[in-house]
């Protein structure tokens, strides 16, 4: 049987915006994430750009992720209970006005030329801890604003979010760190942030259909439910192996510093390039609400993005066996425009990926389990490019800069055919009879 059902006469190429049509207070929550999420990547950027600049070392990069680690996995687990337990518009509430003490520290730190690093990864590491909890209670809700029927369009304009974030906000970071500098750029994040408040802050009250306790029985209740559901299981294993080790980010600050030149500038263009992947792919995402078969085209789609990580590697490499002279002022552009094509098709494979894989998980899931079951996922979606980010710059660090794209697509790649033998139910998944 074809992964796509029979498309009805008139072809629907382009993304469903139903959600947005259809509910006001989705429409508000959605358009006010992509200005708080702008706000969150162009810090990302900047952060990694400053601390490149402070240390000198890819190492050094990769710890403003590696150090979020443990208490991300602390929040990742008692996240979801709360959001199981209390009123979702209050827990993100409370959750984003402790987050925006990240930026406001931040922002404060570079206006005083503080050059010493702990206080940088201080401040990233609250942000990336409450942003666990934040990202359990958005999941939670975005099934009680909009019909079900419209929830692979709520996957879709989901991507299209974070592509939009992913590519506005590090273009933006690189070229406000260029024109402006780091303290006016992490500014300017504070008003940003304070857009997405509002969309929170607009929202009705979203009580859980059933309350949760806050506590270990809790947590047990989620992880039993998670361990009999081997399909969302396995999903989220797909998303872990492309996380840990399809990420290049931890090396762009390298590769646009020694290999490309250009500076701040080709920092934020290669970042962005993935998100551009993600926006094309998302406004193209119109035939994938028709695909029955979404654990095959989930393992599809994650190959293709191994593809893409494996050219990029070999950009690299290709690049460094060759005379170049990076500098801040020039950048070789044949070279760039070859590695963002790559990032772009990395980007669109696994936003495509990552549409079936919140279909699966919102559908299959009770609504009593969803804030549990994304606290569990929001970790692997805020830890997963962390340790990404550790696996790519430690690596780079003890060899060369290609050495962590060209391993991390065989390691996907062997993930994958492992899963594809040793699950034929989640190659049989049917979207039509949602299975856990």
């Amino acid at each position: 049987m074809s992964a796509v059902d029979c498309a009805p006469p008139r072809r629907r190429w382009f993304l469903d915006v139903a959600p947005l049509r259809e509910s006001p207070a989705y429409r508000r929550f959605w358009m006010s994430g992509v200005a708080g999420g702008i706000g969150t990547q162009l810090t990302a950027v900047a952060i990694g750009i400053q601390v490149y600049d402070l240390s000198g070392t890819t190492a050094a990069v990769a710890l403003v992720g590696g150090f979020a680690l443990a208490p991300m996995i602390v929040m990742g687990i008692f996240g979801g209970a709360i959001v199981d337990a209390f009123d979702r518009r209050k827990v993100l509430i409370v959750a984003s006005s402790i987050s925006f003490v990240a930026p406001l520290g931040i922002a404060g730190l570079s206006w005083l030329s503080v050059t010493e690093l702990w206080p940088y990864y201080v401040f990233t590491t609250l942000s990336s801890t409450v942003g666990a909890l934040v990202g359990a209670a958005r999941f939670a809700i975005h099934p009680r604003l909009v019909e079900r029927r419209l929830l692979p369009a709520v996957a879709a304009l989901s991507g299209i979010s974070a592509g939009l974030q992913s590519a506005v906000g590090p273009a933006l970071g690189g070229l406000l760190v260029a024109a402006v500098g780091f303290a006016w750029t992490y500014t300017i994040d504070l008003g940003l942030f304070l857009v997405g408040f509002w969309g929170i802050a607009s929202l009705p009250a979203i009580v859980p259909a059933v309350r949760a306790r806050v506590g270990p029985a809790a947590i047990a209740e989620g992880l039993r439910f998670l361990r009999s559901a081997r399909n969302l299981r396995t999903a989220i294993g797909i998303q872990i192996a492309t996380f840990a080790f399809g990420r290049a980010y931890a090396l762009l600050p390298a590769v646009g510093a020694v290999l490309l030149g250009g500076g701040a500038t080709t920092v934020g263009i290669l970042v962005a390039a993935s998100a551009v992947g993600v926006i094309v792919s998302g406004v193209l995402s119109g035939p994938l609400g028709r695909v029955r078969r979404q654990g095959r085209a989930m393992l599809i789609a994650a190959g293709c993005m191994a593809s893409g990580v494996a050219v990029f590697g070999a950009l690299v490499l290709t690049l460094s066996l060759l005379p170049h002279d990076a500098d801040a002022h020039h950048v070789d552009l044949p070279w760039l425009i070859g590695l963002a094509t790559a990032l772009v098709l990395v980007g669109a494979a696994d936003n495509i990926a990552g549409i079936f894989r919140t279909t699966m998980m919102q559908s299959a899931a009770p609504d009593e389990m969803r804030g549990r079951l994304q606290g569990l996922y929001t970790l692997v979606l805020t830890a997963g490019p962390r340790v990404g980010d550790v696996f790519a710059g430690f690596v780079a660090a003890a060899g060369a800069l290609w050495w962590p794209p060209l391993l991390g697509a065989v390691v996907i790649g062997i993930v994958l055919v492992a899963i594809a033998r040793l699950r034929p139910a989640f190659r049989q998944y049917d979207a039509r009879e949602p299975v856990p």
